[in-house]
């Protein structure tokens, strides 16, 4: 029995004692202290610059300026009457007094304007000191953003930032309209004009070979570049990738070497036989053979190594009666000059319908007489121009 006595009272023991002892706990904190007083000098020196740099002190140099202005417009207006008064003598002398006052008062508007001038450089420089140490004060305090919240929000801003550019571009990709193949009206509008590029350029004699580029009709399409090759009746084709030339031969008869230009009453546009022209579906060539009787022939180019003449219409439009061509939305328009400031769209051939026009009655509005190579783009809806040495650019607007 006295054993199960003892236990209880050792436990009973135990426990008091402990009930009785303190405990004691030591912190220690590994982070600086953040610098509130230094943060409120800032915040106290920037609102200091910001009071001392106010509206009116702007508006105060200017009214000076003004003052001035004026003050020198009357001393010229009347010293002119000075020089023009012929009083004999009466009252030169009272109006030289009178300049003489201006003069000085002119002369005190300067000292003023001088001294309003330096106090707003030793502002200026002042601003610039305080904005440095500012700008010192708070890299150092950004050192306490041990979470890196402020680095955290400067990516976000970032994020957003190119997060809203990409919304845009993907809204501009997907607004472009598929345009389908097919008659439309025409409407043009003067983007840009006097982008001036060097006049005539000739191939020096020694150079030339059948790879050469003859004639200003060429076009750029699916990274590749169209042209006439050097005195040949072909189509020429060279990849920008892999710098390989691949050439195209039309049809037999074909008008080449200034036979069969773009012409009008004054004058023809020299190695414009072949017409390289783009639109949505792909490239066109246009050109005329002696069998045609020198009529406009239209045919698909097919893309491909080598590149292929795909479908070919004729049309009853004579080639020398017209000044330049270009395609849009498998339609072709053909341009004729009217006058020194005005060209017009006078004629289309449809290629879904096979229907030709001749009173289409849409005018261009010109920064030179002469057109010698236009051609539209379906990237943008745009008629590039080069017109006597100007590239003019006009956005097409098809309804």
């Amino acid at each position: 029995m006295r054993l199960y006595v003892i236990i209880p009272l050792c436990a009973l023991l135990t426990v008091t004692k402990q009930e009785h002892t303190e405990c004691t706990c030591e912190l220690n904190n590994s982070e600086r202290i953040f610098p509130h007083e230094k943060l409120r000098k800032v915040e106290s020196s920037t609102s200091d610059c910001k009071s001392n740099i106010i509206p009116q002190k702007s508006v105060e140099l200017k009214s000076l300026l003004q003052g001035l202005e004026q003050r020198l417009t009357q001393l010229s207006n009347d010293v002119l009457i000075l020089e023009k008064e012929d009083d004999r003598g009466l009252y030169g002398v009272l109006s030289l007094y009178l300049i003489e006052n201006e003069m000085n008062e002119i002369k005190q508007l300067i000292d003023k304007l001088d001294s309003t001038t330096q106090e707003h450089q030793i502002l200026a420089a002042s601003a610039t000191r305080q904005l440095e140490i500012m700008k010192t004060e708070m890299k150092a305090l950004e050192k306490f953003d041990t979470m890196q919240v402020i680095k955290g929000r400067q990516t976000i801003e970032v994020l957003r930032t190119d997060l809203d550019s990409c919304k845009k571009e993907v809204k501009a990709l997907t607004q472009r309209p598929q345009l389908p193949q097919g008659d439309f009206p025409i409407t043009l509008l003067l983007l840009l004009s006097l982008l001036f590029l060097p006049g005539n350029v000739y191939i020096h004699t020694s150079n030339p070979t059948t790879n050469t580029i003859q004639g200003p009709n060429n076009v750029l399409y699916g990274g590749a570049l169209y042209y006439n090759c050097y005195n040949r009746d072909a189509v020429c084709r060279f990849d920008l990738t892999t710098k390989h030339i691949t050439t195209l031969e039309l049809h037999q008869g074909t008008r080449y070497n200034s036979k069969a230009n773009f012409c009008h009453l004054e004058e023809c546009y020299p190695y414009t036989d072949l017409d390289l022209a783009t639109d949505e579906s792909g490239v066109w060539v246009v050109f005329t053979t002696s069998l045609d009787f020198g009529n406009m022939i239209l045919s698909k180019v097919e893309e491909g190594e080598p590149p292929a003449l795909g479908k070919t219409w004729q049309t009853s439009v004579y080639k020398q009666a017209v000044t330049n061509t270009f395609m849009a939305c498998g339609v072709l328009y053909a341009t004729r000059y009217v006058n020194q400031e005005l060209e017009e769209i006078f004629y289309s051939f449809n290629t879904v319908t096979g229907k030709e026009r001749f009173n289409l009655g849409i005018f261009i509005s010109k920064i030179s007489p002469n057109i010698q190579a236009l051609n539209y783009s379906p990237v943008d809806q745009t008629l590039h121009v080069y017109s006597d040495s100007n590239m003019v650019y006009y956005k097409v607007i098809l309804e």
